[in-house]
């Protein structure tokens, strides 16, 4: 078995209803931008991939011990981003222990969001992720990786990660902005399949995480 924490296995092992949760990160970043992406992510996992997560997502802080209750972290925004010396260790552990956080730039958050994760892992590179890798491959198939969902700087979509012993333990999406593609439709006005193809991404991401 992997090694995993405490709360995490203890939920998954019997069985109770998951939590996800958005992280409150300071450095004046945005960390509350798109307030409908995972309520409307968690709901169509639920009903398309039979996770059984609560329906509101949680809050929590990098630095906070309530963190190692979630399985999955999603943190978004359009700036800066700053954790202290005590959040960088506590994300640390809490990503070695079995968390997974995924962090989606939604134009603006690339330059910070690179040096907090150089502090994270300073000797782990972050490495551009395979079409070929799972999280790419089901059950949804992106034969091609990461989905374009909104067009900023004419930039191909990439997908980021570090590894752990061949776990994925952070992914990084950029010039993609998949949780604009998981907001209410009236948010961005996306077309129907742009908003199909932005969750179906997400529940590949959830598949992962719940099934690794």
């Amino acid at each position: 078995m992997k090694k995993i924490g405490f709360l995490l296995l203890l939920v998954t092992s019997l069985g109770f209803s998951q939590e996800i949760a958005l992280l409150k990160y300071n450095g004046g970043g945005d960390w509350y931008a798109n307030p409908t992406s995972l309520p409307n992510l968690i709901k169509y996992a639920n009903q398309t991939i039979n996770t059984n997560i609560k329906a509101k997502p949680a809050t929590v802080e990098p630095g906070s011990p309530d963190i190692f209750g979630y399985p999955f972290v999603h943190m978004t925004g359009h700036g800066n981003v700053v954790f202290s010396d005590a959040e960088i260790v506590n994300l640390r552990n809490y990503l070695l222990s079995g968390g997974f956080l995924h962090a989606d730039d939604n134009y603006g958050m690339d330059q910070y969001i690179r040096r907090e994760i150089k502090r994270l892992f300073p000797n782990n590179d972050l490495v551009e992720i395979p079409a070929n890798h799972p999280i790419f491959q089901k059950p949804n198939v992106f034969a091609s990786g990461l989905p374009k969902i909104h067009e900023h700087d004419n930039k191909r979509p990439q997908a980021f990660g570090i590894f752990i012993e061949s776990r994925l333990v952070l992914l990084y999406t950029y010039e993609c902005d998949l949780g604009d593609g998981w907001e209410d439709a009236e948010v961005h006005n996306n077309p129907k399949e742009v908003r199909e193809k932005a969750l179906k991404m997400g529940a590949n991401i959830l598949n992962y995480i719940f099934n690794n």
